[in-house]
């Protein structure tokens, strides 16, 4: 078996998932892509501004997949937001894993540990946008057989005409369980215990970088929060509806509330107002 993993750059001056709606969309398009392209998804995480995979399926069938999350993701990023071709410049990165050492391990608990090293969780159990939630759980989740769905319900919430298995569980959040999917089995058959898997996740390299994150003060909010809260500042502090139509002066006051109310440093700025690194630092300094 040839085992993948792929990951996205990171956008610096915006972001993939603005809210929990992009969020479904992103998962419902994994469990699609993962029956139509019949790869066998082992983990996966959907971050603000990037994604991580660990595939297992011939590498062609790796660069398909990843090519097709993010044109049918930019499709429908396209569509609801007006934006135009937002990951078509986005670079992917697939390598390969042995299956005969523990890279695959270390692959997988690089993924979970994403949640955790960002500062949006504490454990990747409790973040719902991947897999984190899927392995040696003691009780499973309940869901919705996706054949009890009619079928204008069911293309509702996948975005899609394609056939699905009817038994894929809908959770209660309205998105297809990485569970009912995702080869679980094999990945808990890897791992072997709990205990040898939260010993990767706690010593995999986003574990580190979290601790090193916490020493220099790492963003306190999630960026959708952050991302949330801007029209009503721009209507209340300046009368305007967007950032688009703030002067710099304006601009800068407005990073600086962000910074104060929501503890966001540089980087997390650049994402959820849309600027360069450059423009950010330079509008900050003004202060």
């Amino acid at each position: 078996m040839d085992y993948w993993f792929a990951t996205t750059d990171h956008l610096t001056d915006r972001i993939w998932f603005r809210d929990d709606d992009d969020f479904k969309m992103g998962m419902n398009l994994v469990a699609i892509l993962a029956v139509v392209l019949q790869v066998d998804v082992l983990s996966f995480i959907l971050m603000s501004n990037h994604v991580h995979f660990v595939l297992c399926c011939p590498k062609e069938k790796a660069e398909r997949f990843m090519k097709e999350f993010m044109r049918r993701y930019s499709q429908y990023m396209s569509k609801k937001y007006r934006t135009k071709e937002l990951l078509r410049k986005v670079h992917v990165d697939i390598q390969p894993l042995s299956g005969n050492d523990e890279s695959l391990e270390w692959a997988i608990a690089y993924v979970h540990m994403n949640s955790v090293a960002a500062g949006i969780c504490l454990k990747a159990s409790y973040y719902p946008w991947g897999t984190g939630d899927t392995f040696f759980k003691a009780k499973r989740e309940k869901g919705r057989p996706l054949g009890s769905l009619s079928e204008r319900a069911r293309r509702r919430l996948l975005h899609s005409k394609e056939k699905l298995p009817p038994g894929l569980l809908v959770g209660e959040d309205g998105y297809i369980l990485p569970e009912s999917y995702v080869n679980r089995d094999f990945v808990e058959r890897v791992f072997r215990t709990p205990a040898r898997m939260n010993f990767f996740l706690n010593n995999s390299s986003k574990a580190k970088r979290r601790i090193e994150s916490d020493e220099k003060g790492s963003p306190a909010f999630r960026d959708q929060i952050v991302l949330s809260a801007i029209p009503d500042l721009c209507t209340s502090l300046f009368r305007k509806s967007s950032v688009q139509e703030l002067t710099e002066d304006e601009q800068a006051e407005l990073l600086k509330q962000l910074r104060f109310r929501f503890s966001a440093n540089v980087n997390q700025l650049c994402r959820v107002v849309g600027l360069s690194y450059e423009t950010v630092t330079d509008l900050l300094n003004r202060f």
